[in-house]
């Protein structure tokens, strides 16, 4: 069964073109399939029963998975039923009959414009490292990039004049994103003052922002970047980079900006994956109400 699965991820990676974090999320959930349909002595996707799906997916729901995993499992089988049938694998599809799971959408949490302020303060930036730091934190703000996005930036993605970036997002789609002058002030400072020192000619690639070793930062390291820099600006919410992008986003449509540029400068490919910022805009909304209205 194993090798029925490798078949179909090189298929997802070199011709699909999926991102490798997005063929391993198959892979992981295929191999959770495969785990508990050999503790029921199934050995052959033949043999596998819409009544065993369900009961993956009872087993599921008794421990406390989220809707979202569920429907991310949903996704994985049934894509991957579909390409075993369609090769002639196997004779049945037993996904064909399983339904649709009804998501419970959680609000992002964001930050606040003057928590975001206390977080860009807290850089050193007479250090190489804390100016670095600093212009990966503007940028965050600035332009909503995701980690991955953010760490394979290279200098040639880099068009200061139209104040714009070049991005390569999810499944290699390349999108322009525009960034602000004191993201572009800072970044300008980095690439000129901290870079050059953290360079290494047979290691560094381009890539914008560089570790000690001079090479691109993992996406690890970004997560203990932000996560300090908040304990430094006192931020008692549970923070992540992620935070940044759904920040941005609020940020702009409670500014007034159109939800489809919002979805363009985020690079969603449906906009319902946007609206949920709307969301997020009217709960902010209420919240003024409730703590200013005096009958609140």
């Amino acid at each position: 069964m194993e090798q029925f699965i490798k078949e179909f991820i090189s298929i997802l990676r070199y011709e699909k073109n999926l991102s490798d974090n997005t063929a391993l999320s198959y892979q992981s959930d295929l191999s959770k399939l495969i785990e508990f349909l050999v503790s029921k002595d199934i050995t052959d996707f033949n043999e596998v029963t819409h009544k065993n799906l369900t009961e993956f997916f009872q087993f599921q729901r008794e421990s406390n998975f989220s809707s979202t995993t569920t429907a991310r499992y949903m996704t994985s089988f049934k894509k991957f039923f579909s390409y075993l049938e369609a090769n002639n694998y196997i004779e049945k599809n037993p996904t064909i009959t399983l339904g649709k799971v009804k998501l419970s959408r959680k609000l992002p949490e964001i930050l606040t414009l003057a928590e975001i302020e206390k977080i860009l303060e807290c850089p050193d930036v007479s250090d190489i490292g804390g100016l670095r730091d600093k212009a990966i934190l503007e940028l965050f703000y600035s332009s909503g990039l995701r980690v991955s996005e953010l760490i394979n930036l290279k200098q040639n993605d880099l068009y200061f004049d139209d104040e714009i970036i070049r991005v390569l997002g999810k499944g290699s789609k390349e999108r322009l994103v525009p960034i602000g002058t004191s993201a572009i002030k800072w970044i300008k400072e980095y690439l000129h003052l901290a870079r050059p020192f953290l360079e290494n000619k047979m290691k560094s690639q381009n890539f914008v922002f560089l570790n000690k070793r001079g090479t691109k930062l993992s996406r690890m390291w970004i997560w203990k970047i932000v996560d300090k820099y908040a304990k430094d600006a006192g931020i008692t919410k549970e923070i992540h980079p992620h935070i940044f992008r759904h920040s941005f986003a609020t940020h702009l449509l409670e500014g007034g900006a159109d939800l489809r540029a919002v979805q363009e400068m985020l690079g969603h490919a449906d906009i319902s994956t946007t609206q949920i910022y709307t969301h997020v805009d009217r709960q902010y909304i209420k919240q003024v109400h409730r703590e200013h209205h005096p009958r609140g």
